[in-house]
């Protein structure tokens, strides 16, 4: 071979080499490149907090299920902020830097998210508002949250029978930073308001069962032990807290209401400290906003029921779940298996409700 021809072999080689890597890098996703690789695949959901189990055990499994089931080829990438404003806003920066397109949002602070999606709609990012309203966001998915505070105030009143109209109700509300919070604490007001005898004690309790619990401490010490009616709880993880600090206390027997239908809340109904939970199915709230991620990355109609002030949306109606109806919905729709709820110490009075 001369020296000519031994110049072009390692040339063709050169290049054969060099297209071999080109299309291994391709292979291998982005490579350590530009984040934009990839990203018309990747959705992005960020859930706001850990404390409250259904984000974890619910929401997150079911919105992962149903993008693969829309779009076998996309990729959810997930964070929880942990109750961190600054870590979700990290997170969210990530994610644009990443190249992802369209961001699932359910923010641990709504007012201030609302920053982050202007400058992110204006880098061509979409943004699905989970269950939190955010505004400027592309779509809006959630459950009537107003309506979650009146089903809470009537199930109290309905707890309370003849007696609510002269009870002293303490309420135990969510995190003012938190939309949802308000809408709750809205609806509860307008059910019980002028059907109770007094609102004796009002406080947040920060979505913390810690929190929730040291408030309810405060309330029996200013309203009296024996003088405390019913207790509206924001939530079944503040609930819990609240249950323990009223046995501390030596209360028993009064209403205490939740919501979100955690494994927890469903369990202390069953065991009868708690009376009452809400539940806002993510058979239905993860799935229309995995519909509505893939939809705007795909460049579709985003396929809302209606509109919630201008932003396309999905409000589906809440449930109350008592001891009446645990079978007939958290059962029934497969969100708990009954070994999950019916624990050994639980398995008799399982069975006396019709839990099977």
């Amino acid at each position: 071979m001369n020296a000519v021809t031994r110049r072009a072999v390692i040339a063709t080689a050169a290049v054969s080499m060099a297209l071999t890597l080109a299309a291994c890098g391709k292979a291998g996703g982005d490579g350590g490149g530009s984040g934009d690789k990839g990203g018309s695949t990747k959705i992005g959901l960020l859930l706001p907090e850990n404390k409250t189990s259904r984000y974890e055990a619910l929401d997150k499994p079911q919105f992962e299920k149903a993008v693969r089931a829309a779009c076998p080829d996309c990729e959810v990438v997930y964070n929880n902020a942990v109750s961190e404003v600054v870590k979700q806003k990290q997170q969210f920066d990530q994610l644009i830097a990443d190249g992802v397109k369209v961001i699932a949002l359910d923010p641990v602070d709504a007012t201030k998210a609302a920053a982050w999606v202007k400058d992110a709609k204006a880098k061509g990012v979409k943004i699905v508002a989970y269950d939190r309203a955010v505004a400027g966001a592309d779509a809006y998915v959630s459950h009537d949250n107003n309506k979650v505070g009146e089903l809470q105030g009537q199930a109290l009143l309905a707890a309370l029978g003849g007696k609510a109209a002269t009870a002293n109700v303490v309420l135990i509300n969510g995190d003012e930073k938190d939309p949802n919070a308000a809408l709750f604490k809205k609806g509860v007001h307008s059910a019980l308001d002028g059907k109770v005898g007094k609102i004796a004690y009002e406080a947040s309790g920060e979505w913390d069962p810690k929190v929730a619990g040291e408030k309810m401490s405060a309330a029996i010490s200013s309203v009296g032990k024996d003088r405390i009616g019913a207790v509206y709880s924001a939530n079944d993880g503040m609930a819990g807290g609240i249950i323990t600090a009223l046995e501390n206390a030596g209360i028993k027997n009064i209403p205490v209401g939740g919501q979100d239908a955690e494994v927890a809340g469903v369990q202390r109904i069953i065991a009868g400290t708690q009376t009452f939970t809400i539940y806002k199915s993510p058979l239905q709230l993860a799935p229309e906003a995995a519909k509505f991620a893939v939809n705007l990355l795909q460049g579709k109609d985003v396929g809302a029921q209606g509109a919630t002030d201008g932003v396309p949306s999905t409000l589906f109606p809440p449930v109350v779940v008592d001891k009446t109806n645990i079978q007939t919905t958290v059962v029934k729709d497969g969100i708990y298996q009954v070994a999950d709820l019916c624990t050994s110490d639980l398995a008799a009075k399982c069975t006396a409700l019709g839990i099977k």
